[in-house]
């Protein structure tokens, strides 16, 4: 197989001012060599990737990198740029940029030769290296890992060395204990006998006084020991760099680390006695951490993975400060007596959130894994109407009678079908609002809330209630301190007895009825909209439905309207809120798509070929497809969806349209109560939001690397690919 990295893929002069300007000009180097076969759908995998987390690192190192099908194999090239390029790091622009490229199925060998690169970004030695390189080659074999042969020339390097043997001179340089003949094996593409079962003399548990189950704390004798897991997104760089900079931090402080890395390349599991013996966990990690309940019961931290990188020493201090306090918290344990800030969704959060962007996260959580239950029931319901009628719904169940050659019993089963999928929207919504929060020992109670919200007609609302209470209860639950003999059983039995009683007894006795009447007292409400005040309910649910474009503030009024038409015979005001929030949602992508068809000249390649994909996903109700655009152009795309979409969702209140199913788009309109004015509110918004972004757009200077449209679709003068892409306003 060819080199990962050749003198072709390295630019030492690299000239662009932005990231995405450095990132087209370094993929269409891989395009040069096969190595991309798409460059403007390669760099908004790129794009995407960046726009979940910046990836500048301190130290002036820019790590842009993903995971695409446009790549024929995995491939790296390198930049250096005099003048630095702001790629999100803390301490400024980023001089060293590397755009890691790994095909969509790359397999683990290459994920993990990837991973070796990232590590080493953490040393000094090879990024001092890197930018005294006198030209291309030698920089490309540096990175390869190819060593000086004494005679001014490179030793051929094989592909799994990427990187290793700088590793290994930079620690014999700094004459660290734990760098050196052997580093290869513990940085290598197997992470060898580092985190393996069989780890012998070092981590294993035979390694008598020094790893041994039955260890004391760090003052008897022994340094202080912490295993930690680091993960992030594409489990290519960060993950690495996390490790490497933890392992790094603790040898200066001279604290054992013990690192398991859960990337790309899959993980090795650290032995159980390593963990036994531990004093403490970091969990520096962006997606959740696999098979958390081996560190119960040690003293943890929670934090995102650029934490690690950027502040390793500040984590292994307050991992220190939690064991001498004795605060065992099992953050990584699925459900032991975890603390506050471990959850699934919290772990993505900053330092210092308030309760009240706590309480979005948790409910976000809810709302999420409701959604796919929505669709999936509405739809069958949906399609349930338009074979057999809507009268379907007092079909007798398929269970007694079913015909295989009539169109009314196959209707009758796909409507029954939904029917029991919408039976789950407020147990799932209770039961991950309390996972948010206590993660999974919050499921049990959540789920037992919520059904019984359902059983008291508290709906929507109850399995709120339900949820929040859930977690409150496991929450406190987990704080109170457990023999270790009890540990174990806590998290099957303990915690799911006691806090299902708990919140059993809550909805039932208490809050039940409370909240029942609350809720029939909004129904009565909604159906008793008209005139005015719909509109303005209408306008008001557009704004949020074009707000954030399938975030928080979008889902949060989604939920609303889904929620209203999750019963056996939704009223008419619930089926108008549903049709209002759908037409809304449509807007954005389908403004975008027209207006890269109209005024092309105003955006980018990679924008006009997202507005091709935009005409489809608006028409399907997948308002992210507008995202793209927005994430370019913030203040002129949002502010003008927004317009747009308040226009829709009133026009479509004014105009009485209903909808029964809670997705579709299109495809749906024959559900759809006055189905032509729906359209026209749907054409309305639309209309008005592409005008506003043309004319906005059109008063600024026309985006460097846009082309004007001629006769052929492109103009001879355009600029070259290398022209930087635009930044948003």
């Amino acid at each position: 197989m060819s080199e990962m990295i050749t003198a072709d893929l390295v630019d030492l002069d690299l000239s662009a001012d932005s990231k995405e300007a450095a990132a087209r000009a370094l993929a269409e180097r891989m395009v040069a060599l096969g190595r991309v076969t798409d460059l403007d759908g390669f760099l908004a995998d790129v794009a995407a990737r960046e726009a979940q987390m910046p990836t500048g690192l301190d130290g002036g190192i820019g790590i842009p990198h993903c995971r695409s099908e446009h790549v024929t194999e995995p491939t790296l090239a390198f930049g250096r740029s005099a003048a630095g390029i702001d790629f999100g790091a803390a301490d400024g622009p980023a001089d060293l940029i590397f755009l890691i490229a790994a095909p969509a199925g790359a397999d683990d060998a290459h994920l993990t030769i990837l991973s070796s690169l990232a590590r080493q970004l953490m040393n000094a030695e090879f990024t001092d290296a890197l930018r005294s390189a006198a030209d291309a080659d030698a920089a490309a074999a540096l990175i390869r890992g190819e060593e000086p042969d004494g005679t001014g020339g490179v030793t051929e390097g094989t592909e799994d060395s990427v990187a290793v043997p700088a590793a290994a001179s930079a620690g014999a340089a700094t004459g660290s204990p734990d760098v050196g003949p052997e580093e290869g094996s513990r940085n290598g593409t197997d992470d060898g006998p580092r985190n393996g079962t069989d780890d012998g003399p070092r981590n294993g548990p035979d390694d008598g006084p020094r790893n041994g189950p039955d260890d004391g704390p760090a003052e008897r004798g022994r340094p202080f020991r912490v295993v930690a897991v680091t993960s992030c997104p594409t489990g290519i760089a960060h993950t690495y760099m996390a490790a490497e900079s933890l392992e790094k931090a603790g040898r200066e402080a001279g604290v054992e680390v013990v690192v398991e890395t859960q990337g790309s390349a899959g993980f090795t599991r650290l032995d159980p006695a390593v963990i036994e013996a531990a004093d403490g966990v970091i969990f520096a990690h962006d997606v959740p951490v696999r098979d958390k309940d081996r560190f119960a019961g040690k003293p943890t931290v929670d934090t995102g993975v650029k934490a690690a990188i950027n502040r390793p020493g500040e984590l292994i201090d307050e991992v220190r400060g939690k064991a001498a306090r004795g605060e065992v918290t099992a953050a990584g344990a699925a459900g032991t007596d975890g603390a506050s800030g471990t959850t699934p969704v919290e772990r993505g959060g900053k330092p210092g959130e308030g309760y009240g962007t706590k309480l979005r996260v948790w409910l976000m959580s809810g709302v999420s894994y409701m959604v796919p239950f929505v669709a999936a029931g509405g739809l069958l319901i949906a399609l349930g109407f338009a074979i057999g009628g809507y009268e379907i719904n007092k079909a007798p169940s398929v269970m007694d009678h079913f015909v295989w050659s009539q169109a009314d019993s196959w209707a009758a089963l796909l409507f029954q079908v939904g029917g029991v999928a919408f039976a789950f929207l407020v147990p799932v919504l209770a039961g991950y609002i309390a996972y948010g929060m206590a993660d999974r020992p919050g499921l049990v109670p959540g789920f037992v809330g919520g059904s019984i919200a359902l059983t008291v007609n508290a709906g929507f609302l109850g399995g709120l209630a339900a949820g929040l209470i859930s977690g409150a209860v496991v929450m406190a639950i987990q704080r109170v301190r457990i023999p270790a003999a009890l540990r174990g059983i806590m998290p099957v039995v303990v915690i799911p007895l006691i806090s299902s009683a708990v919140v059993g007894f809550l909805m039932f006795v208490v809050i039940g009825k409370p909240i029942a009447s609350a809720q029939k007292a909004m129904t009565d409400w909604l159906s008793g909209l008209s005139g005015a005040n719909a509109v303005l309910l209408g306008a008001l649910l557009g704004l949020m439905m074009c707000f954030d474009l399938g975030g928080p503030v979008n889902k949060v009024a989604y939920a609303f309207a889904t929620a209203g038409i999750a019963v056996a015979d939704p009223s008419d005001s619930a089926m108008k809120i549903m049709a209002a929030v759908m037409a809304a949602g449509m807007v954005p992508p389908l403004a975008m798509a027209l207006a890269t068809t109209v005024r092309g000249k105003l955006f980018n390649a990679a924008e006009r070929e997202n507005g091709k994909a935009a005409w489809v996903l608006g028409a399907s109700f997948i308002s992210e497809g507008a995202i793209p655009f927005a994430a370019a152009d913030p203040l002129r795309v949002i502010p003008s969806s927004m317009v747009g979409g308040a226009l829709t969702g009133a026009l479509s209140m004014a105009f009485g349209a209903t909808l029964r199913a809670p997705h579709g788009g299109i495809f749906v309109v024959p559900l759809i109560g006055n189905p032509l004015l729906y359209l026209v509110a749907i054409a309305a918004g639309v209309c008005v939001t592409t005008a506003l972004v043309i004319v906005l757009k059109g008063l600024r200077k026309p985006a460097p690397g846009a082309v004007s449209q001629g006769p052929g679709g492109t103009d001879p003068s355009a600029p070259s690919p290398e022209a930087k892409q635009p930044v948003a306003a």
